[in-house]
C-alpha cells in the first residue's frame, strides 16, 4: 500500500468525487462532520471547495495507492483575535473506513502539526466525540494533553455524546504570524 499526504490548494482527477465519496463513508460509519446521515452529493461537493477558497483554513489530503480518502483541516484564528493568534484548531480529520490502518491518519496529524509550526503557531487544539476510540488513542499516543470532558458536546441517535478537548504545545514560534 502506498500512502502520500500533503496540503490541497486544488482538487485534480477523481479527488473531489473520491473525497465525497470517503466522507459518507465515514459518516455512515458513525464519524460525524456533525452530520448523522450524508448529505447530499451537491452538498458535500459545495463544502469542500468551500475549505479551499477561506483563507483561515488549510486542507491537507491523504491518498492510499492514489486515491484520496482522508483530510485535515487547521484552521487559523481571525487576524481580529490577537489574544489567540498563537493557537490553530484541528477539524476534519478522518479517514475513509475501507483505508484506515495503513498510517493516513498519523501521517496527516504530524503534516499538519508541522505546518502549523512553519506559519510561526505554538499551539494546535480539537475536539473529538468520546465513541472515536481510535481517534481519542492517536492523540495521546502523539503527545496531545486532554484538558477537558464536555459532557453535552453533540446529540446523536437521540443521546447525548461526550467530547474530548485535546492540546499540543508545538516548537516555540520565533514570531507570530
Amino acid at each position: 500500500m502506498n500512502i502520500r499526504v500533503e496540503r490541497l490548494s486544488q482538487f485534480f482527477g477523481d479527488d473531489l468525487h473520491n473525497l465525497c465519496q470517503a466522507t459518507e463513508d465515514a459518516i455512515a460509519d458513525g464519524i460525524g462532520f456533525n452530520w448523522l446521515t450524508p448529505p447530499m452529493r451537491e452538498v458535500l461537493e459545495a463544502y469542500w471547495k468551500g475549505v479551499l477558497v477561506v483563507p483561515e483554513r488549510q486542507l491537507f489530503g491523504g491518498w492510499l495507492d492514489g486515491t484520496l480518502a482522508a483530510t485535515a483541516q487547521i484552521v487559523r484564528p481571525s487576524k481580529s483575535k490577537e489574544t489567540s493568534y498563537f493557537a490553530v484548531q484541528l477539524e476534519s480529520h478522518f479517514v475513509a473506513p475501507w483505508a484506515r490502518g495503513h498510517g493516513l491518519a498519523k501521517a496527516l496529524l504530524e503534516l499538519a502539526e508541522r505546518e502549523a509550526a512553519n506559519q510561526g503557531f505554538s499551539v494546535i487544539r480539537l475536539a473529538v466525540r468520546e465513541t472515536q476510540s481510535a481517534a481519542i488513542h492517536l492523540y495521546e499516543e502523539s503527545g496531545y494533553m486532554r484538558w477537558g470532558i464536555l459532557p453535552y458536546h453533540e446529540f446523536v441517535n437521540g443521546r447525548m455524546v461526550a467530547g474530548h478537548y485535546f492540546y499540543k504545545k508545538l516548537e516555540a514560534p520565533s514570531s507570530v504570524v
